[in-house]
């Protein structure tokens, strides 16, 4: 299980009796979907499901961004998400004057990055994909980001992410483990994923983890990493190159920063870090404790990083940013073993196959 510290361990294992009392809720609705008395609604188009068993830090952005790349040439695209702790309710399109606030951080992310395909929010999938298609009737494929335990909708290519250092086959469930479904849930995934690997992974590591996993004959199991790129500006996009002398103030507000931390300490002299809760909404007083923390930086060559999913709420403060050296730092999914094009072929296929027999 993926605990922090000694205390929180020591706090989340006296949550047991609660644990057991959630995972028989799960059990329930399970046993509900997979009889059919709860409903699965099914579109007629080829349907996308990014997720996880467990809460956060699977690096579900980062795998629907390479699904976009991956796709986006060959086919309409767009993404639906639930736009967490975003202000507005129900089913919302993104626009050129969309913002954080009104769709959700990583769809937000998602539309500055990709302007070309429909981003949407909508807590209710199986209402927000038909107003989706109304809007944008040339939809060729949606992808559904943060959806396997959500099941009001069936995704016709589930992709299950697992986090290296947290295997959903070692967790437990919330709060004393960081499960949300059940382990055995993995059964209905098409593809499994097992994220944030260490770059120099062996093959024989690589074989011990798919024998724990133990995916059924229908499933396709990889192994990715996350790669960092250039910081660029948050407001000017202008690119700072990184080097060992150079002292870093963190502004970090995602499930799990910890892979962050690990390649700044391998990049940088240093770095100091102030931490925020998932998907946190920054206020002016924020950015004041953060401006006033990065004077007391005692180093003559010193910048702030921020993720790229803080980024689109820290941006709204564009008067105060634009002479201050805060950096984002842009990631991206990179698949081990040279089968990249392996798990490409696997998404085109299914939707090449889907439309070919619609």
């Amino acid at each position: 299980m993926n605990f922090n510290s000694l205390p929180l361990k020591s706090f989340r294992v006296l949550l047991f009796p609660i644990a057991l009392i959630y995972a028989l809720v799960i059990i329930i609705r399970n046993f509900l979907y997979d009889h059919g008395m709860m409903r699965s609604d099914k579109f007629n188009l080829p349907i996308i499901g990014v997720g996880n068993l467990a809460v956060g830090g699977t690096g579900k952005s980062p795998m629907v961004e390479y699904l976009v790349n991956c796709l986006m040439k060959e086919f309409k695209l767009a993404t639906l998400s639930r736009g967490y702790k975003r202000k507005t309710r129900g089913y919302v399109l993104a626009n050129a004057t969309t913002t954080a606030l009104e769709i959700g951080d990583e769809p937000m992310q998602f539309h500055l990055k990709f302007s070309k395909i429909a981003v949407a929010a909508g807590e209710q999938r199986a209402e927000a994909i038909p107003q989706l298609l109304y809007d944008r009737p040339d939809t060729d494929v949606i992808i559904l980001d943060d959806a396997f335990q959500h099941r009001a909708v069936q995704a016709g290519l589930n992709i299950l992410l697992t986090d290296y250092s947290n295997l959903f086959t070692r967790d437990f469930f919330l709060p004393t483990g960081d499960l949300r479904d059940q382990r055995r849930s993995y059964k209905r995934a098409d593809i499994i994923v097992v994220t944030k690997c260490s770059t120099g992974m062996q093959e024989r590591e690589k074989n011990n983890l798919i024998a724990e996993i133990k995916p059924f004959p229908h499933q396709k199991i990889f192994f990715s990493t996350i790669q960092y790129g250039q910081p660029y500006h948050i407001i000017t996009r202008e690119a700072c190159a990184l080097h060992k002398d150079m002292e870093v103030l963190l502004i970090c507000g995602i499930a799990n920063p910890e892979p962050l931390k690990r390649w700044l300490t391998q990049t940088v002299q240093s770095y100091e870090v102030i931490t925020y809760s998932d998907h946190y909404i920054f206020t002016i007083d924020d950015l004041k404790e953060m401006l006033k923390r990065f004077s007391k930086v005692d180093a003559q060559e010193k910048i702030m990083i921020t993720t790229e999913k803080d980024a689109v709420r820290l941006a709204k403060f564009e008067h105060e940013l634009k002479e201050v050296p805060l950096f984002v730092l842009p990631i991206e999914t990179i698949f081990l073993f040279n089968e990249g094009r392996q798990f490409d072929a696997a998404v085109a296929g299914f939707i090449r196959n889907f439309k070919a027999n619609a």
